[in-house]
This record gives structure tokens, C-alpha cells and sequence, in this order.
């Protein structure tokens, strides 16, 4: 039985990761989130509800999961609040929520610092969400950031507080952006330190708790694979790795605890911002997928590039992150369609690739190499079944396992916890 269970993204993000962890949130005892911010969405459908996340685990919905928000996060107080006022004024009130004393916090200046260092950049533009979280994760790499454990000592943060605003305000002036006052900052956050300090711990300690027992911990990640600071098309990334392989870290563990790992991947792909797309369709089809797919982000309403499922990217996110099942999500989208694609290499000046190069110059040179296979015109959202699916669908699923040499766990056939189908033994078992 798979007692701790990972979900990553195993593409650009977006790939229906909300739907998953909430899956199996149902019947975990703890969901912890391990890195990211509030630039993340999680979208979860149930009983006819549509609810959107952006930093709080997907977990919340169940009264008696313990969600944790580990330190490999940034956490921006003021998002939480509002998040969960929304949670609020949604029914959700009814939840266990625990924040790492050990996470970064994201104060004003990181957002107004992360648009300005955007327009800088100009036509060379990130496509970051302008969160402030590029500049979280480099102060806290700078050692000037301060962390949410802060906020329980008002002396403390006072003094991080003005040590952070010496140095900030001379780069907010040299940008020529209003600086910020010490008084109103320290004001604003002791006021947050009284609606949320209760819920600010030790959470490793909470963590290793209960692996101690027998309880079923989910351990959620943020963006995908591809856009790992270490490991994606670099520098079009996010400023944290959402592998598998940062849990330990970014929760406070001991790599012995992990049992399984699912890459949550669509049917297709998507991707939102800049950077190269290897499998990016355009035209009427694109729009097509698009309107189907609802692909549309999350937190930026940014209208997602779509591309034929790129079996380069699953294979390299499965051997980095140790991926043991897909969760092929979205796979209703495609009924209807007379053809259908998958990526199974790239061309690149002559030369076959099996892997995506370091560079974005090589990488853009990339030229997908594609197989053709059938498509199915049956709808596809009430089956409950692997065998209920036409026989096409079915083809295309062990295509993916075929060339990606990762079996699909579990398929979604619509947007609801119902519309799940799980094919996997191990996974039934969670």
C-alpha cells in the first residue's frame, strides 16, 4: 500500500494537478505543498462547484486533512487571507491549515520589483505572473528575506524588517518606484500576525509526526516539470523545482518517506507565457483545444499555448522526478478530433533528439517528430472504466505508455472527481 504519495506536473503546469491532489485528498490525512507560491492554480470541480487555489494545498476542502504549507514555499500572507476568505464566502470553513515558520514571505516590494524587472527585460520578458516571486526566492537566497516564523516575535521582525527596507528601497528608488515605509509595513504585517499566527508551526515536526503512523500524506507540487529552475527551458522557469525529488527539502523530510510519484500530464500540452514549444499547434485546431479545454490560467486568465503531447518532455520529467504513474488528464478534450498526435522526438539541424537541449537557442530550433494515430468521436465523460473507452482511445493511452515507458495510472475523462477513472492497483489502494 502507498502510504505517501507525490503528484507533480510533469509538463509547463496547468496540467490538472488541482483535480488530482484533490482526488486524493479525500483520503489523505495530510496535503502538503512543498514549493511555489500564490503564481500557482489549482482549479478543483466537485458536486457541480468549480473552486480555484493558488497557494493553499488542495486538501482544504476535507475537515479532517491537515494541510501544510512546507518551506520550500513563499508565502504571501496577504493572498492567503484573501484566499481563504474567498474559501469563505464559498461554504468552505470547515478546515486545518498549518503554515511553515520556515517559509519565505512575500512582502509589497516583491511584486512591484518583479513587474519592474519584467519591463526591463523587454522583448527578453520571463512571462512571470508578477507575483513577487522571482524576488521572494532571491531574497531568500540573499539571506535578506524574511520568513513567516518572523512574525511571531514582533521585535525580531522589526529588525529584519529594516534591515530588508535598507537595501530594498535604495533598488526601488534606483528604479524609480515609491519606497516603503517602515511604520506602515510593520503596522500591516503585526495586524496579519493576528489573524494568521495561530496557524504558523514548526511543520517538518507536524510531517514526521505522522509519518510515524500509518496516516496517508499527499504531497502537492506547483507549476511542472519544465519549467524546474534546474531542469526546464531555462530561463523561461518558475524560481523553484517542482520535481519529486525538492519534497525532502521543501517539506522538511527524509527521502526514505516517498513511496510513489505521479506525473500529472494532459493528453496534450499547454503552456502559458514565453519560451520555446516544441508541438505548439496554431490555427482553428489550437482555438478548438483551447475553447474544449477551458485553457485559460488559472491566476492570469492568459489564453494557453496548446500543442500534441510531447513524449520527449514525459520521458525526461519521469527519469528526473522518478515518476511511477501517469495521470493523463483532459483526455475528453480530444474526442471528436479525426487525428491525433504524439511527439516521439525532435529534429534539430540534421539530428534526432531523444532528450530537450540545455539551451533555448537549440531548443528553438527543435522540430517535433510526430506519429499519427486514429481519433474516436464517442463522448468519453461517462465512462467509468478503462474498457468502457473506444478502442481508439485505448490505443492512444498504451501509445503513451510505450513511448514514454511509464504506465497511465489513472485517466480523466472530465472535469469532476467522478470522472476519474483509476487504473492503477496501487493507486485504488490510497
Amino acid at each position: 500500500m502507498s502510504e505517501r504519495l507525490v503528484v507533480i506536473g510533469s509538463q509547463w503546469g496547468d496540467e490538472g494537478k488541482g483535480k488530482i491532489t484533490d482526488y486524493f485528498a479525500c483520503r489523505a490525512d495530510m496535503v502538503v505543498r512543498y514549493q511555489g507560491g500564490n503564481n500557482a492554480g489549482h482549479t478543483v470541480v466537485f458536486d457541480g462547484h468549480k473552486y480555484s487555489l493558488q497557494s493553499i494545498p488542495s486538501g482544504i476542502f476535507n475537515p479532517h486533512t491537515k494541510n501544510v504549507m512546507g518551506n520550500g514555499m513563499v508565502v504571501n500572507p496577504v493572498s492567503v487571507i484573501a484566499e481563504l476568505q474567498k474559501l469563505h464566502d464559498q461554504g468552505i470553513t470547515d478546515y486545518q491549515l498549518y503554515i511553515s515558520n520556515r517559509a519565505a514571505m512575500v512582502m509589497p516590494w516583491h511584486s512591484a520589483l518583479d513587474g519592474a524587472y519584467e519591463n526591463i527585460k523587454g522583448k527578453s520578458l520571463i512571462g512571470t505572473t508578477k507575483k513577487g516571486i522571482g524576488p521572494c526566492y532571491s531574497d531568500k537566497y540573499s539571506r535578506l528575506g524574511l520568513r513567516m516564523g518572523d512574525l511571531l516575535e514582533p521585535e525580531y521582525f522589526a529588525e529584519r524588517l529594516k534591515a530588508a527596507l535598507e537595501v530594498k528601497n535604495m533598488e526601488l528608488d534606483m528604479l524609480g518606484l515609491p519606497k516603503y515605509d517602515f511604520k506602515e509595513v510593520y503596522d500591516q504585517y503585526m495586524e496579519i500576525a493576528g489573524k494568521i499566527g495561530h496557524m504558523i508551526c514548526d511543520t517538518s515536526d507536524l510531517i514526521n509526526e505522522a509519518l510515524l503512523t500509518d496516516a496517508k500524506i499527499l504531497f502537492e507540487g506547483a507549476q511542472g516539470m519544465m519549467l524546474c529552475i534546474d531542469h526546464g527551458t531555462y530561463p523561461f522557469v518558475t524560481s523553484s523545482t517542482p520535481s519529486a525529488a525538492s519534497v525532502p527539502v521543501g517539506a522538511g523530510i527524509s527521502p526514505k518517506w516517498i513511496d510513489n510519484v505521479v506525473g500529472v500530464a494532459k493528453s496534450y500540452c499547454t503552456r502559458v507565457g514565453e519560451g520555446p514549444f516544441p508541438t505548439e499547434l496554431f490555427g482553428d485546431l489550437a482555438h478548438e483545444i483551447r475553447e474544449r479545454g477551458h485553457e485559460y490560467g488559472t491566476v492570469t486568465g492568459r489564453p494557453r499555448r496548446i500543442g500534441w503531447f510531447d513524449a520527449v518532455v514525459a520521458r525526461y520529467t519521469a527519469r528526473l522526478a522518478g515518476i511511477d504513474n501517469w495521470a493523463l488528464m483532459l483526455f475528453d478534450v480530444l474526442s471528436g478530433l479525426d487525428k491525433v498526435m504524439i511527439c516521439t522526438g525532435y529534429e534539430c539541424e540534421g539530428e534526432i533528439l531523444q532528450t530537450p537541449p540545455s539551451t533555448i537557442s537549440r531548443l528553438s530550433k527543435c522540430k517535433p517528430v510526430l506519429i499519427e494515430m486514429e481519433g474516436w468521436k464517442e463522448d468519453i465523460t461517462g465512462a467509468k472504466s478503462f474498457d468502457e473507452l473506444p478502442a481508439a482511445a485505448k490505443a492512444y493511452i498504451r501509445k503513451i505508455e510505450e513511448v514514454t515507458g511509464v504506465p497511465v495510472g489513472i485517466v480523466s475523462v472530465g472535469p469532476d472527481r467522478n470522472q476519474t477513472i483509476v487504473v492503477s492497483e496501487k493507486l485504488r489502494e490510497f
